[in-house]
């Protein structure tokens, strides 16, 4: 085989996958972002949903909480009026815009109060302030009910609480965090202060001190269904299912149509893989939140998991219909739209997301991803060029730029993005293996050799890692540790081609009878290649010249 042939493969397999097909071999080093939602209120920065924390991060949070979920079990039973924490059993201002703050919806509250009463007289002052930290209509509405039930003086909410909650409101986190520290190393003991500063270590992807607070909120207030689906949230965030279901059936059974608590169940039983279970969970969801965008995402995600890319679409529009600014729908669509080969539908949203959150990586990663699986290289260059410009520690996308570089034959631009690859999954096969493709581009058969058996080591049954471990050895000479590659890849993958770069071995060994016989195999499999035959035949001229 000459070597214009290898790297006519080598540039195949690197720009489309062996076959030409774009989702082969090379397709892990594209590297696509999906996201869940947040609870509500408290979407997170992407990089959360690309990164899962480790299972000994998750160990340690189990450990960390098993006296306060053992004493929340013990109280789940607990009687309804454990949730209200004013005077005569009703709730007090505080907790209440603790819980605005918190992210538990209006609808939700508006119930609670009907359900236990308030200890406080709301008027229109109060209810100015209550808008201000986010209270909806129908909060403020159910409000003014029970002012005209218990009279006409009015009540101001602590300014410290509201201004608090405000900058909760307005986004201002770090300026929240420590305004509710404050406010618990007065009041300690206050359950709904413990959850609204449990959100906002979520919004500060402060994952461990969130599940303090929520921890410390279920401890003094188990009676709330929000404090347990949260939990549940958290657990699911970390990869601990078991906990993340146990806590979202909690949550249920204190409030058997919490749709939260829905939500999170069906994550949760999405991310440990029953997901007929989980679309019905999160269809109850959507029976007592028809309009919520965040659910139909959740939905559209469980879709795509389970292979419906259809219903995924569908829910994902859904979800963009009732929240045209929601980017991470817009994203989502974007990878489904691309999983089903409709790249440019999949770039407009891609591009919408952009104007949406200008400042979002991951959206940047996929567009440059699908303008890659299209072959516009140019465009995938300018955006992972500006993507690694603005965070030049961002992980994904070094492959999938490697190989627009490797398409215009620029290998030097190529091969540090592949080794920047590597750096980011040392552990990677696939990484490996195409830096070493690379690599014998440019003639660098020593390092690819190094390269590729790190790949082979990482993963045994990679026949195109064996067949590129085989090519450096040739090139090099070292023709024994070649054919027993070529042979190991001929194993995995009973090929055509893979009979004829055996053949290119053994000719190389002089074993002619032996790579005729691989020549004749090659051609009998694949019988339009014209190669295969020509080589036989000059192969056979030559063991007649020999024979003489």
């Amino acid at each position: 085989m000459s070597h214009s042939n290898t790297e006519c493969r080598i540039l195949a397999d690197l720009t489309t996958g062996p076959g030409g097909n774009r989702r082969g071999y090379s397709a892990p080093i594209i590297t696509s972002v999906t996201y869940r939602d947040l609870p509500r209120a408290t979407i997170v920065s992407a990089a959360l949903q690309l990164f899962r924390n480790l299972r000994s991060r998750v160990n340690t949070r189990c450990r960390a909480v098993v006296v306060p979920l053992l004493l929340i079990a013990a109280l789940a039973s607990a009687p309804a009026q454990e949730i209200d924490r004013g005077s005569n059993g009703a709730i007090d201002c505080t907790h209440l815009v603790g819980w605005v703050a918190g992210g538990i919806s209006s609808r939700r509250l508006a119930h609670l109060v009907e359900q236990h009463g308030i200890a406080f007289v709301p008027g229109e002052p109060l209810a100015r302030q209550l808008q201000s930290v986010g209270a909806e209509p129908v909060l403020l509405t159910r409000l003014r009910k029970e002012h005209a039930a218990l009279g006409t003086s009015t009540t101001l909410c602590p300014a410290a609480v509201i201004s608090a909650a405000a900058l909760v409101h307005q986004k201002r986190y770090e300026a929240a965090q420590p305004a509710f520290r404050d406010l618990l190393r007065e009041d300690q003991n206050n359950a709904a202060l413990h959850f609204a500063s449990g959100s906002i270590f979520i919004h500060q992807n402060a994952w461990d001190d969130a599940l303090e607070e929520f921890s410390q909120a279920a401890r003094l207030l188990p009676g709330l269904a929000e404090t347990h689906s949260r939990l549940s949230y958290l657990f699911y965030h970390s990869g601990d299912v078991d906990n993340a279901l146990a806590e979202a059936r909690t949550a249920l059974s204190l409030d058997p149509g919490n749709p939260e608590a829905y939500k999170f169940l069906g994550l949760a039983l999405a991310d440990s893989g029953q997901y007929e279970a989980a679309l019905h969970a999160l269809s109850e969801a959507l029976a007592s939140e028809p309009d919520d965008a965040e659910i139909y995402y959740d939905l559209g995600s469980t879709l795509r998991d389970k292979g419906d890319l259809p219903g995924a679409v569908s829910a994902y529009r859904r979800a963009i219909q009732l929240n045209p600014n929601y980017w991470q729908a817009h994203n989502n669509l974007g990878l489904s739209l691309q999983d089903e080969h409709k790249l440019d539908e999949a770039i407009f949203e891609y591009r919408t997301a952009e104007k949406i959150a200008p400042n979002e990586p991951a959206i940047r990663s996929n567009l440059g991803a699908s303008y890659c699986e299209k072959e516009d290289y140019n465009a995938a260059v300018s955006e992972f060029t500006e993507l690694f410009r603005q965070y030049p520690d961002w992980q994904s996308g070094h492959g999938c730029l490697a190989k627009a570089f490797m398409s215009k034959g620029d290998y030097s631009s190529a091969i540090s993005e592949l080794r920047l690859a590597v750096v980011h999954n040392p552990t990677g096969a696939a990484e490996h293996r195409v830096l070493g493709q690379a690599l014998l581009l440019t003639h660098d058969d020593a390092a690819a050799a190094r390269e590729l058996e790190i790949a082979v080591a990482l993963n045994p049954d990679s026949a195109p890692a064996h067949h590129y471990l085989a090519v450096a050895w040739s090139n090099i000479h070292k023709y024994d540790l070649a054919l027993k590659e070529n042979r190991e890849a001929l194993r995995l993958d009973p090929s055509a081609d893979n009979h004829y770069y055996l053949a290119i071995c053994l000719i190389k060994l002089g074993r002619n009878d032996e790579a005729l016989a691989e020549l004749d195999t090659a051609a009998r499999i694949d019988p339009g290649q014209s190669l295969y035959r020509a080589r036989k035949e000059e192969l056979q001229k030559l063991m007649r010249v020999e024979s003489r």
